[in-house]
C-alpha cells in the first residue's frame, strides 16, 4: 500500500489535472459547495466491431499513478466539505454508535464437547476467536486480532478446526481485501505455529483427518490449484494435489474449485465451478484410504450444478440438473444422474440449500421467498419443519453428519440475529446466542407485496416501517436491491436499515430477476441479454411504491453495492427522474471493460463480455459509463469505494465520478468517498464501519425531502 504521508507530499508538486470551472453545487438542507473538481478529459477512442466509442477518463484506470492519486485526494476533500456542512451527521453517528457497539457472536463450530466461534465484545473493534469447553462452559478468548496488527482494520476468521479440536486454521485480513494470510493455532499449547500461507485468494482451507496436513485451494489469474502443506515444513515443500487439467480438459482462470473431506474421513471431494455464477459444476473425489490414488468422477461435463455430500455410505447430491428449482438425488459414481435415485423431487418451492447433520437431511426452501427448513431422513422421508416465526432470513443448518447437534440463525430487517442449537434427534431448539441490540422490534412491521413489472412478470417485494407510519407520499423511502448471480435476497439485519426505520422512514427490498428466489429460470431471466429485465423490475418497484403513496420522487433514496452498484448505475442513467438520492458502492459501471480487471473475468458467465460481438451490443445498451448524457439532470449521487477492493476494481467509481461531475446539469452533488482502508469484503473495524455508514445515511437523508415538513 502506498504511504499516505509520502503521497500527500508528492501530490503538492503535481500540475493540477482539474479545476473548479463548473457551477456551484446545492445539496439538501442548505449544503452549498463550490464547483466539483473537473478532471481533465483525455479522449481515447476504441473501436468495437465498427462502433467508435470515446473514453475521456481512461487515465483514471491507473490506480498507482500520481495523477490518479491526486484526483482521489481532491475528490475526498470535496466530499469532506459536504459532510462538514451536513447538520444531521453527528446525530446519525451517535445513533449508529448505539446500534453497532454491541456484542456479536458468529456461528459456532463443534468439536466433541467444545465450541469454537467468533465473538466481539461491545467495546471492541474486531471479533476474536473463542472456545467454550462445554454447552454451559465459560467463553475463553484464544486469538485476538490485535496480536497480529495494530491496525484496527485487521480481522481474523476461522478457516477450519482439526477433528480433535487441537488446531485452528485461521485467516488474517487487512481491511476489506479478499486476500488473506493463513496461520495455525495450537489450542493445547496456546501458541500460534510458525506455519504461514502467504496473502492470496483461498477458496478452502482444511485439515487432513489426522491433523498433520493442511489442504488449501489458492486462486490466481491463471486458475485454482489445490496443495497439501505438511505442518511444520517449509511452504516450498507443499505438494500440488489437483489443478491445471483433469479428464483431458484444461482448468483455466474461470474454473474455481473448493475441497472438503467427508466426516467419516474416507473421501476428499472437489467441486469445480465453471465461472461465477457457475454454468457447470463438476464433482470428483479421492479415496483417502488409498494414498496417491487418482481422483474418480461423480459427475462431469453436464451444464448444471451439483453439490455433493457423503454420509451413511451414500452420496447425497443437491442439484438443479433437469430441475430448475432443485432436487435431492442419491448419486452413484460411474452412472449418469438421469438414473440416480430421487430422494426429494423438485417441487413448487426452490430448494436453495441442503445439509446433513446427525444423519438427517435438512433442506432450506423458499416459499414465495419466505425461507423454511424441513428435516428428512437420508432416504428422503419427511420428519418435521423447523419453525422460527415471522418473515426473515434463516441460515442453512450448520454442523457435521456425525454430530447430534447443528446450529441455525434467524434474523430480519426488524429482528437482530439469533442463533439456535438444533437437536437432530428430537428437533428441540435451544438458544445459543441472542443479540442485545436496543431495537424495539414490536414497534415495526415487515410485510411482503406483489407488483407487476414492465413485461407483466409478478415480482415480490419486502417493505418495512414503523407501525402506523403514514402512507401519503410524504415519508422518506430507502430501497436496495441486487438482482444477479443466482443470489436470493431475504430480509436480514443491517444497522443502516435499522437506523432508517428508527427515523420513521420506509425501507424496501424487491426480489429482482437474476436472483435465485424462484430457481434457475428466474436467474436466467436476468442474465446476459436479459439483464434489462433486472432494471425494469427495479423501476417497476419504485413506481409501485410511489403509486401506492409510500413515498414520492423527492423522498426516494436508493443504495446498492457491487452488482447492486451496477443497478445504481442503471438507475442514474436510465431513470434519473425516479430518484432523489443514490448511494453507489464498489460498483461495476464500465461494462465494456470490466472483464479486463481483477476478478472480472469470472463474471463473464453472468454478464457476457464486450470481447464477443453479439454480447457487446447488449452490454453497450445498458452499461452506465457509456450512457451518461451531458447536460442531463441527474439525482444527487454518492460513490464509495477504496483501495482495498480487490474484487471490483475501484476504477469504475473513479471514472464514473469524473464523468458524472462533468455531465450533470441538476446542480445536485456528485461525490466520491475513496477509502484507503475499506474494500469489498467485510473486515474493517467497527469505528470505520460507523464512519462509512454515517456518510451514506447522512447523504441519503440530506438529499431527500420530507414533504410534510415543508
Amino acid at each position: 500500500m502506498r504511504n499516505p504521508a509520502l503521497l500527500s507530499i508528492l501530490t503538492l508538486a503535481l500540475v493540477p489535472l482539474f479545476a473548479q470551472t463548473g457551477q456551484p453545487v446545492h445539496g439538501g438542507d442548505g449544503v452549498k459547495l463550490p464547483a466539483p473538481p473537473q478532471a481533465e478529459a483525455r479522449p481515447v477512442t476504441d473501436k468495437y466491431y465498427g462502433t467508435k466509442l470515446v473514453d475521456n477518463y481512461r487515465w483514471l484506470e491507473d490506480a498507482k499513478s500520481d495523477e490518479t492519486r491526486n484526483f482521489i485526494d481532491e475528490e475526498n476533500k470535496f466530499t469532506e466539505q459536504y459532510f462538514n456542512q451536513a447538520r444531521i451527521r453527528p446525530h446519525v453517528q451517535e445513533q449508529l454508535d448505539a446500534l453497532m457497539h454491541v456484542g456479536v457472536v458468529g456461528m459456532p463450530v463443534q468439536r466433541g464437547e467444545n465450541y469454537f466461534f467468533l465473538k466481539r465484545l461491545a467495546d471492541e473493534d474486531q471479533a476474536s476467536i473463542y472456545l467454550r469447553r462445554s454447552w454451559t462452559g465459560k467463553d475463553e478468548r484464544l486469538l485476538d486480532p490485535g496480536k497480529f496488527s495494530k491496525d484496527p482494520n485487521t480481522s481474523i476468521n476461522i478457516s477450519d478446526i482439526s477433528r480433535d479440536g487441537q488446531l485452528i486454521a485461521f485467516s488474517i485480513r487487512e481491511g476489506g481485501a479478499d486476500e488473506v494470510v493463513v496461520r495455525i493455532y495450537d489450542v493445547k499449547n496456546a501458541k500460534t505455529l510458525e506455519d504461514e500461507l502467504p496473502s492470496a485468494l483461498y477458496n478452502s482451507i482444511l485439515f487432513s483427518p489426522d491433523g498433520k496436513q493442511l489442504y488449501y485451494c489458492r486462486n490466481s489469474q491463471k486458475g485454482t490449484l489445490l496443495y497439501q502443506h505438511t505442518i511444520g515444513r517449509r511452504n516450498s515443500t507443499d505438494e500440488l494435489i489437483f489443478g491445471h487439467e483433469f479428464h483431458g480438459e484444461p482448468l483455466g482462470p474461470i474454473d474455481m474449485f473448493s475441497a472438503s473431506i467427508t466426516d467419516d474421513a474416507r473421501y476428499m471431494i472437489i467441486h469445480i465451478s465453471r465461472g461465477i455464477p457457475a454454468r457447470r459444476e463438476d464433482v470428483v473425489f479421492r479415496d483417502l484410504r488409498k494414498p496417491g490414488s487418482p481422483f474418480d468422477i461423480l459427475v462431469w461435463g453436464l451444464d448444471a450444478l451439483f453439490n455433493a455430500n457423503y454420509a451413511g455410505g451414500k452420496w447425497m447430491v443437491h442439484t438443479n440438473y433437469k430441475a430448475p428449482k432443485w432436487r435431492i438425488l442419491e448419486g452413484d459414481p460411474g452412472i449418469l444422474p438421469d438414473v440416480w435415485t430421487s430422494l426429494v423431487p423438485e417441487g413448487e418451492d426452490v430448494i436453495d440449500a441442503a445439509s446433513i447433520v446427525g444423519g438427517h437431511l435438512y433442506l432450506r426452501r423458499l416459499h414465495n421467498v419466505l425461507p423454511q427448513v424441513d428435516e428428512y431422513t437420508l432416504t428422503g422421508h419427511y420428519i418435521r419443519q423447523l419453525n422460527f416465526g415471522g418473515i426473515g432470513s434463516i441460515s442453512s443448518l450448520a454442523g457435521r453428519t456425525i454430530d447430534r447437534y447443528g446450529f441455525i440463525s434467524f434474523q430480519s430487517f426488524i429482528q437482530p440475529p439469533t442463533i439456535y442449537r438444533i437437536d437432530s434427534t428430537t428437533g428441540k431448539q435451544e438458544l445459543f446466542w441472542q443479540s442485545k441490540i436496543h431495537f424495539d422490534t414490536d414497534q415495526y412491521e415487515l410485510k411482503q407485496v406483489i407488483y407487476t413489472s414492465k413485461d407483466g412478470t409478478k415480482v415480490p417485494m419486502f417493505i418495512a416501517g414503523k407501525k402506523g407510519l403514514k402512507q401519503d407520499g410524504s415519508e422518506r423511502m430507502l430501497m436496495t436491491g441486487y438482482g444477479g448471480f443466482d443470489l436470493s435476497m431475504t430480509p436480514a439485519w443491517n444497522p443502516m436499515y435499522a437506523w432508517w426505520l428508527e427515523q420513521g422512514g420506509w425501507f424496501a427490498l424487491p426480489n429482482l430477476r437474476g436472483g435465485g428466489e424462484f430457481g434457475e429460470e428466474w436467474h436466467k431471466q436476468g442474465m446476459f441479454e436479459h439483464k434489462q429485465n433486472v432494471f425494469d423490475d427495479w423501476f417497476a418497484a419504485a413506481e409501485y411504491l410511489i403509486a401506492n403513496h409510500y413515498t414520492s420522487q423527492q423522498n426516494f433514496a436508493i443504495t446498492g453495492r457491487s452488482n447492486g452498484g451496477l443497478l445504481m448505475g442503471a438507475s442514474m442513467t436510465q431513470r434519473p427522474e425516479l430518484f432523489s438520492a443514490i448511494a453507489c458502492g464498489y460498483p461495476l459501471l464500465d461494462m465494456l471493460r470490466y472483464q479486463k480487471f481483477l476478478q472480472g473475468i469470472h463474471w463473464t458467465t453472468e454478464y457476457g463480455s464486450a470481447d464477443n460481438e453479439d454480447q457487446f451490443s447488449y452490454l453497450l445498451k445498458y452499461s452506465p459509463y457509456q450512457n451518461v448524457k451531458p447536460g442531463a439532470k441527474y439525482p444527487a449521487i454518492y460513490f464509495f469505494t477504496g483501495d482495498s477492493d480487490t474484487r471490483v476494481d475501484p476504477l469504475h467509481a473513479r471514472k464514473m465520478t469524473a464523468l458524472m461531475q462533468s455531465a450533470t446539469a441538476s446542480g445536485k452533488p456528485v461525490l466520491l468517498r475513496y477509502s484507503l482502508k475499506g474494500g469489498h469484503s467485510s473486515g474493517v473495524s467497527v469505528e470505520q464501519a460507523i464512519e462509512d455508514y454515517t456518510d451514506i445515511l447522512t447523504f441519503l437523508w440530506t438529499e431527500t425531502e420530507q414533504l410534510s415538513h415543508k
